[in-house]
């Protein structure tokens, strides 16, 4: 399995300190599950009393760039700041399978967004750019699949069939898996330069993690910036 993502040179205009990094796993179906869960048991100890002292102002910078695709961040925040309030909120997330908890409490602790998909349901190669607003957005209204267009000028990540999530990291498309399984590619990212050490903190903490649950897995690292990408 081999994935290039790509980073459209629009984006970088909207947030110029934009870097990205995706991880593709490929491994077998043996998880440990308690691995997820001590990370959510830790992490919930650890932010309702510790916060990153960049943290406040990398959420905020992620609420300027909403701003400039004219997304209302009061209403439509970021992925982590969407999960940290609900994480010191209620204490509690749902248990989705080890992969997203052991991700979800990555983010919650680090206080970057990080999600997951399905990399064998993309249709050509994954790719964060700007909307015109004719994409295609497959999305559940009362519990039927429906298409809807994103708003001309979001920042989504799409294939070559249309947007998988939008608003940057805000709002994913059904799971073909229905998170039955995990998903095998991840992206992290980050905007305020103060963010450097914990993104790549965060992506070998996350390694060690799904290294931990499953002891077979192999990791591809791309490092993803507007003028290329590096793995190793």
């Amino acid at each position: 399995m081999y994935m290039i993502a790509s980073i459209d040179p629009r984006v970088a205009a909207l947030a110029p300190d934009f870097r990205a990094i995706s991880m593709v796993v490929e491994a077998g179906e043996r998880l440990v599950g308690s691995v997820a869960d001590q990370a959510l048991n830790e992490t919930y100890r650890v932010i309702s009393r510790d916060e990153p002292s960049w943290a406040e102002a990398h959420l905020e910078a992620w609420a300027q760039v909403f701003r400039r695709f004219d997304a209302k961040p009061q209403r439509t925040s970021c992925s982590a700041e969407a999960l940290r309030k609900r994480g010191l909120r209620d204490g509690l997330l749902p248990r989705l399978n080890p992969v997203v908890d052991l991700y979800n409490a990555i983010s919650l602790r680090f206080a970057l967004p990080v999600g997951g998909e399905d990399l064998d349901a993309y249709i050509g190669q994954p790719r964060l750019t700007i909307t015109t607003g004719s994409e295609i957005f497959e999305t559940m209204k009362d519990g039927q699949a429906v298409e809807e267009p994103p708003e001309p000028g979001e920042a989504v990540w799409r294939d070559d069939r249309g947007v998988t999530c939008r608003r940057w990291n805000r709002r994913q498309g059904p799971n073909p898996t229905g998170y039955r399984r995990p998903p095998n590619v991840v992206h992290l990212g980050k905007l305020d330069p103060n963010a450097d050490r914990s993104l790549h903190k965060t992506r070998a903490e996350l390694g060690e993690g799904l290294r931990a649950m499953m002891p077979d897995a192999r990791v591809q690292t791309s490092f993803l910036v507007a003028r290329g990408t590096g793995s190793d």
